[in-house]
């Protein structure tokens, strides 16, 4: 059976068929196929037609839609669960955790569009204006194409699609090629909805398809999750758009030497520095450990990574699946053998096995390795002796990227010196950069992105100020 894609909430098929397999043991997922040029043009026109329709539409009706999708997602746990690991080779148990995710991001899509509302500020604080006031409303910027990447293939589709429904923009969602099922599936919850027509569509599209479509005026904004490579060519590409991009990263950890419980750290980054084979942008990368406790961290953080379980994705025990491509696997091994050809240590791993890679834990690495200075999306972790937190913090701060960092500290005043030095979108204090809570701003500064996710976050990019000022008015 071909599973069918979404044009304006009507599903469709074409004869351009796309079969998805597993980067595991390459076992049929599903089979869908590209949207016609037809069809994006459909999808695209019926956004256009339905643009004032939407953002007209009650608020309880783009809630209670984002409500049911939350539900049914909620209902159907384990079968989409599977799905994320067949088509993604996730492991099972983080494949759970992220459709626990992605219904908590709708819920709160439906919680935003309900207080949604604008503020209402005086003007009477200069002369000329008493008895003036004015009502300040965030109004859609029109119809969005979503592009999202293969990692998360439910809860990235859901950030792009909770706050462009709840913030009232019709919404074309292009899912990565790798792993479009579940972006279909979800596809399919909202066509159980009664939002209209045309205010949302998924669409699996080759590259070329794609570049055609980013620079249509009709669409005025873009949302981009994935590399920064292709990103920054969409923003240069697209100059008059409003391009919101969540980008890479290599995240930092600083391990300070007043952090009580240093075997807990290092279970934490070696969880985090390797999970879904450390394919997240914000997976523990770089480690910065202060000399007072580097000789008790490290031998704990290889004993902890070898203790991961690696391999078949859908059995329980499993924490590190499979690359989502032998092309990735065979990047991330070059890199090691770089590191080590150039001095670094191998402490553990390495050993590949098809496209599962055996977690990595390297010392003593040049800084310009590419395993430092790149975002690598594998499983391999960097640590460093430094013997200050401000030796810490400049060497993090020498990244090209700027996501998110994690600081290992009881002391207030170093959490807040290294909050304020730290050249990254958000910092958190005693634990893993990993760590994302669905409705916080989520992004970064420099090569990591411009705009932020988190629903409300979303919204406000999405959406811009219309303000109306009431004269006359006596409050």
């Amino acid at each position: 059976m071909t599973i069918p894609y979404w044009v304006a909430g009507k599903p469709r098929t074409s004869d351009s068929p796309v079969t998805v397999r597993s980067p595991y043991d390459a076992a049929v997922a599903g089979v869908t196929s590209n949207a016609t040029a037809a069809d994006i043009e459909e999808a695209v026109a019926a956004a256009v037609a339905v643009r004032d329709e939407v953002a007209a539409l009650p608020a309880h009706v783009r809630a209670d839609a984002l409500d049911h999708v939350s539900r049914r997602l909620e209902e159907r746990l384990e079968e989409v669960a599977a799905l994320i690991t067949a088509e993604s080779g996730k492991p099972i148990s983080w494949a759970r955790i992220e459709v626990q995710r992605a219904v908590g991001t709708f819920r709160w899509g439906a919680e935003e569009a309900r207080r949604f509302s604008g503020s209402v500020q005086r003007l009477d604080t200069d002369q000329g204006a008493e008895n003036r006031v004015a009502l300040v409303r965030q109004v859609p910027r029109g119809p969005v194409l979503g592009i999202t990447p293969f990692n998360f293939p439910v809860n990235l589709v859901a950030h792009k699609l909770a706050p462009a429904i709840a913030a009232a923009c019709p919404i074309i969602i292009k899912p990565a090629p790798a792993t479009p099922l579940s972006a279909l599936l979800l596809g399919e919850l909202l066509a159980e909805t009664d939002l209209p027509a045309g205010s949302w569509s998924v669409l699996p599209m080759t590259n070329e398809q794609i570049a055609e479509l980013a620079p249509d005026p009709r669409l005025p904004v873009i949302s981009f999750t994935g590399s920064d490579a292709v990103g920054w060519r969409i923003n240069d590409a697209n100059p008059r758009k409003h391009v919101l991009l969540e980008l890479g990263g290599n995240a930092p950890v600083i391990v300070c030497p007043d952090w009580h419980d240093i075997d807990d750290a290092a279970q934490r980054v070696a969880t985090f520095g390797t999970h879904q084979a450390g394919q997240s942008c914000v997976s523990v990368q770089r480690v910065y450990v202060h000399a007072d406790v580097y000789e008790k961290f490290v031998p704990a953080l290889v004993s902890h990574v070898r203790s991961l379980g690696t391999g078949n994705p859908a059995d329980e025990d499993t924490h590190v699946g499979p690359l989502i491509n032998g092309d990735a696997a065979r990047r991330i091994t070059d890199w090691v053998t770089d590191a080590v050809t150039r001095g670094a240590t191998l402490l553990t791993g390495g050993r590949g096995d098809g496209n599962t890679l055996e977690p990595v834990v390297l010392a003593d690495v040049p800084e310009t390795c590419a395993v430092v200075t790149e975002e690598v999306f594998g499983p391999v972790i960097v640590v460093q002796k430094v013997t200050s937190v401000d030796e810490a913090i400049a060497s993090a701060n020498t990244s090209r990227y700027g996501l998110q960092a994690g600081v290992f500290t009881h002391d207030l005043r170093v959490a807040a010196h290294a909050t304020a030095k730290l050249q990254v979108g958000g910092v958190v204090i005693g634990d893993v950069p990993t760590y994302r809570a669905d409705q916080m701003p989520y992004g970064g500064v420099k090569d990591s992105g411009v705009g932020r996710e988190g629903v409300l976050s979303a919204m406000l990019d999405l959406t811009e100020p219309k303000v109306m000022v009431l004269t006359e008015f006596v409050a």
